[in-house]
């Protein structure tokens, strides 16, 4: 007979751990299955953590070859040792997964190994790798799947030369020359990485920018600092149409914006076209459920087209982000105990965990314009900021758009240090509804970064700086 279960979560990412954790504090009996011997998806395992462990510590080290001679450090024999930074970033990767790992234990949630498939609704069966299987049945069940790596036709990841940013994450000797694919976040992120340690980066991206999702002036401020600090060019409206290993060389081919074609040579070639939805395997045929251009079509209660399942993440609409699938992750497990939560999509922050870091909430100005938006911009530029020319940040800005009418917060952008952190600011004045006016007035401590936002708040209400 099957185990019997109130909810059923297929996938243990940020969005699956999180809906699990939720349901069972909600009071319901829970079962998590994952495919893998880890527990926590592309994120923890392969994703967002171990490749902030390898921004981190590059970061330290450029740091130390580029700049603490200026701040009176004096260093001697300053060395590379990647096998040791892979040796720590895996290390943080296994304290992480042991963490969720521990939360499964303590919120009594039973964990399987193996693949989930849809027998019916209410039926899931768990294919292990020794060729056995079992049935689990769940009142409801939340697809939380995933994503994978998104390739190009004609061009295959082989893991040695055309490598994803899987393989990249566990290369323990440093290529001279490596072709990134994309410009979008998990590109400039690893270009960072390697750029950093001393390899050249060669970038090849379809469209005119870095970061294209984002607001324009991010990207193309990203550029202007990535190109002037490392050993990087990018060659943007090229479109990629096939790559070759010849002589242990990987040579790309792609079409410019002329029509032409030229090469590109390297080492390596990092394929970063960005994530799919990762749907096989599930059997969504025995539900009647079809996707919708590989996504999983679900209403606004992230429920399917079949009554008690539901997905989240990755698989269904929205920017493939770990902590978008978290919020609804919990979204789900409340909505399914009968609550009423929601998610304001439009609040939810977009990072770039470069040096200096992008990030992002709300409207760009591209959006506004599109929209027919009257708004007001404020900027602030860190050259102005006295606390990052104490710390030698001194590049990018930030920018606040309001409504030109009523100064209600529409969108926050920053390019600079922390920014990662500060964006929540700009978080949390959209979900109140704040004007710009309102984080302008509020008391920012000085010395910091965080000025910086007062000051481009300021800005958007039509004042002029007030501090350096």
């Amino acid at each position: 007979m099957a185990h019997q279960y109130q909810v059923i979560v297929i996938g243990s990412g940020p969005g699956g751990y999180v809906a699990a954790i939720r349901c069972a504090q909600l009071g319901m009996k829970v079962a998590i299955i994952e495919k893998n011997p880890t527990l926590g998806g592309t994120c923890l395992n392969v994703g967002c953590i171990p490749s902030k462990a390898l921004l981190d510590s590059t970061e330290h080290y450029f740091a130390a070859s580029h700049h603490f001679a200026e701040h009176g450090i004096k260093v001697e024999g300053l060395g590379l040792d990647l096998p040791q930074m892979i040796r720590r970033k895996g290390d943080v990767v296994s304290q992480t997964v042991a963490g969720v790992a521990f939360l499964m234990k303590k919120n009594k949630i039973t964990v399987y190994e193996g693949l989930g498939s849809f027998v019916d609704k209410n039926t899931v069966r768990v294919s292990k790798k020794d060729g056995s299987s079992e049935d689990i049945t769940g009142e409801k069940v939340i697809i939380a799947t995933g994503s994978e790596v998104s390739t190009l036709p004609g061009i295959e990841i082989d893991g040695k030369y055309v490598i994803s940013s899987t393989e990249a994450l566990e290369l323990t000797e440093l290529p001279k020359e490596m072709i990134v694919i994309g410009g979008g976040v998990i590109a400039t992120e690893m270009a960072s990485i390697f750029g950093r340690m001393g390899t050249k980066i060669t970038i090849v991206e379809y469209m005119d920018r870095l970061i294209p999702g984002m607001d324009a002036g991010l990207g193309k401020e990203l550029y202007k600092i990535l190109s002037k600090e490392l050993d990087l060019k990018a060659h943007f409206k090229h479109k990629v149409t096939g790559a070759q290993v010849q002589e242990g060389k990987v040579v790309l081919t792609a079409e410019n914006e002329k029509g032409e074609t030229v090469t590109f040579t390297g080492d390596i070639c990092l394929m970063a076209v960005g994530r799919r939805p990762h749907t096989e395997g599930l059997n969504l045929a025995a539900l009647g459920i079809e996707t919708d251009r590989g996504r999983i079509p679900v209403n606004d209660h992230l429920e399917t087209s079949v009554a008690g399942v539901y997905a989240l993440g990755d698989v269904v609409r929205g920017a493939m982000l770990a902590h978008k699938a978290s919020e609804e992750g919990t979204f789900v497990a409340e909505v399914i105990a009968g609550q009423h939560p929601h998610i304001n999509y439009r609040s939810i922050p977009n990072v770039v965990y470069t040096w200096p870091e992008v990030a992002a909430t709300g409207y760009t100005e591209e959006e506004l314009k599109k929209e027919g938006i009257p708004y007001k911009v404020g900027n602030f530029p860190f050259r102005a900021s006295g606390r990052a020319r104490a710390s030698m940040d001194t590049s990018g800005f930030v920018k606040v758009l309001s409504h030109k009418d009523t100064d209600e917060l529409l969108g926050m952008h920053i390019i600079g240090p922390r920014a990662a952190d500060m964006i929540m600011e700009g978080v949390m004045g959209l979900e109140f509804r704040a004007s710009a006016e309102d984080i302008a007035i509020f008391s920012h401590p000085h010395p910091t970064f965080s000025e910086s936002v007062k000051e481009a708040a300021l800005g958007a209400t039509g004042n002029r700086m007030l501090h350096l």
